[in-house]
């Protein structure tokens, strides 16, 4: 069985509105271990130590130098194989989606799951804002093609931005022309926690309710048609949660896509 790396990006001084998700990789990991619940996925995969590879966190200084950080510290984590980052706030798909172009891996089709299609040109004079990495990695070519799920905070720059870059987009009551819509070939899954209900996820900065299920984001993770090469899990402030049912919900998740990520890498190879 492919083993898969686990690489934390600690990182939010790219939020827009509360500080805290630098925070999140550590609780993470935390409600992975924890004995609360067990380690078998879906698929019947246990993620252990020989399965998810834990790299630790990049060496983060919360300075101008963290941008290339990142991108050499998952260049080396993707040029050993497929990879789950956590963050961090959303800002680090965008060096994450560099750092495997240096890997030498080919731009893949991204899903994308958020309250927030995160499009903005230059958020509040911001470019690498949290608000902004999804127009960074679409200018630069960096992905083959874009389908965001549970979008339910469009304004008209956003409108006219997923237009520029034909990005798919479906709101929380489209979910089901959205999984109908989920593209094929290589795949990063991107899940921002704040793209399910606050219900299911208090623990974000930004509380958007009439947002996605836990099961209709794991309907996500099973049925991409893929195969799923990579992925995060951002947006997590364990500052806002209760009781760390966020950090549980971030853990399941991250269990789950290790467990999908490895399936894929293994057939693939075979």
């Amino acid at each position: 069985m492919t083993c898969v790396s686990l690489l934390g990006l600690p990182t939010d001084q790219h939020s827009s509105f509360l500080r805290g998700a630098a925070k999140a990789p550590p609780a993470i990991r935390d409600a992975l271990r924890s004995p609360h619940a067990g380690l078998t996925a879906m698929n019947g995969l246990v993620v252990d130590d020989g399965l998810l590879r834990d790299l630790g966190d990049a060496p983060l200084r919360e300075d101008d130098g963290d941008f290339e950080r990142m991108v050499e510290a998952v260049r080396a984590a993707f040029a050993a194989g497929p990879t789950v980052v956590l963050g961090g706030d959303h800002m680090v798909t965008y060096p994450v989606l560099r750092g495997m172009a240096e890997a030498g891996v080919a731009p893949p089709q991204i899903v994308h799951i958020d309250a927030h299609s995160d499009l903005y040109e230059d958020f509040e004079g911001d470019p690498l804002s949290h608000a902004s990495p999804f127009a960074r990695i679409m200018e630069a070519g960096l992905a083959a093609g874009l389908t965001q799920l549970g979008i339910r905070a469009p304004n008209a720059h956003l409108i006219a931005q997923a237009k520029r870059y034909g990005v798919k987009v479906f709101a929380p009551h489209e979910h089901a022309q959205g999984l109908a819509a989920l593209p094929a070939g290589p795949t990063y899954l991107s899940i921002d926690l704040d793209g399910l209900d606050p219900a299911f996820a208090p623990g974000v900065s930004h509380h958007e309710p009439g947002g996605l299920t836990t099961r209709e984001v794991l309907d996500v993770i099973w049925r991409t048609p893929g195969p799923v090469i990579g992925g995060d899990i951002v947006e997590l402030n364990p500052d806002r949660d209760i009781n760390g049912m966020t950090a549980v919900l971030a853990a399941k998740l991250l269990k789950e896509l290790a467990a999908r990520i490895a399936a894929d890498a293994t057939a693939w190879s075979g």
